[in-house]
């Protein structure tokens, strides 16, 4: 498949008040960043509440956000499962929808070794022939290296790794250690910069589906060796990362998009619903941010 790069949203999950899939919303959505210049989506990951999420919701989710895409760009599907079991049936579910790339944290919770964490993406690789990113987020538990992201990408299918650490030193690492063939995706939305400079391909990330003009500001400066007007966007960028983290990231990212005129609904149960009033103040902070 064609090399993953540009600016790619971690694409919000519109809900309905039952946790089912608000397929319009989701196409709307999709179509509409696509149009804005979205380079691609990673679908069901923590910013589209994928493992909180009823099996069958996440199938369909994967299914209609193919569909909506329709491989005008890359459509890379999040599988992972407290239940490896589920796990492999959503890598093998994603294959068939023709999703482009599936993609897995490490398992979470229980203490794991680097053998465990290999042998994991090593069977889910085994379970199908699209390729996969490893997911590397020190939020999830598992401390990956360099070194050890080296190693996995020596099994089959694994041609890239979001890297949502701020540890650059490590990410150039990677970069050197696989002679650049390993694809890298910057995660940290406020420090999109920094990763391109260490040798990130793009960047997926939570705010794009709300400021992708920013995210996009930053990624063709910088591909053009214009890095002052770079910075000036990675600045705006963070303006608004400034005002979300006086909130909780996913309900506050779908209250703007609500504001905005998408019908994306309440994030599942039990994470955090903001009442109108909050809703109000808070597109209000994220437009004062915009200026």
């Amino acid at each position: 498949m064609k090399k993953i790069e540009g600016v790619l949203p971690a694409l919000v999950t519109p809900l309905r008040g039952d946790e089912t899939i608000n397929v319009p919303v989701l196409h709307q959505l999709i179509n509409d960043q696509l149009a804005g210049g979205a380079q691609g989506f990673y679908v069901g990951g923590a910013t589209g509440e994928g493992i909180a999420l009823r099996r069958e919701v996440r199938e369909e989710l994967a299914e209609e956000a193919v569909k909506a895409v329709n491989h005008r760009a890359p459509c890379i599907v999040h599988i992972a499962s407290a239940d490896f079991a589920e796990a492999v049936a959503l890598a093998k579910h994603a294959e068939t929808c023709r999703a482009d790339m599936i993609s897995a944290i490490p398992p979470i919770f229980f203490q794991y070794d680097e053998d465990d964490v290999f042998q994991y993406y090593k069977k889910l690789c085994e379970a199908v022939s699209i390729p996969m990113m490893i997911y590397y987020n020190p939020a999830a538990g598992f401390p990956m290296t360099a070194a050890f992201a080296a190693r996995v990408f020596e099994i089959d299918n694994v041609t890239a790794i979001k890297w949502t650490s701020p540890n650059f030193y490590q990410l150039a690492s990677l970069k050197d250690m696989t002679h650049g063939e390993m694809t890298v995706i910057n995660g940290p939305d406020e420090m999109m910069l920094s990763g391109l400079s260490a040798g990130a391909d793009g960047a997926i990330g939570t705010t794009y589906n709300i400021q992708l003009d920013s995210a996009l500001g930053v990624y063709n400066n910088f591909r053009l060796g214009k890095m002052e007007e770079a910075r000036g966007y990675q600045h705006r960028i963070n303006r608004v990362v400034d005002v979300l983290k006086q909130y909780i990231t996913i309900p506050f990212t779908k209250a703007v998009m609500e504001k905005q005129g998408y019908a994306v609904g309440n994030c599942a149960f039990p994470m955090k619903r903001y009442g109108e009033e909050e809703k109000n103040a808070i597109y209000a902070a994220y437009l004062a941010a915009r200026e």
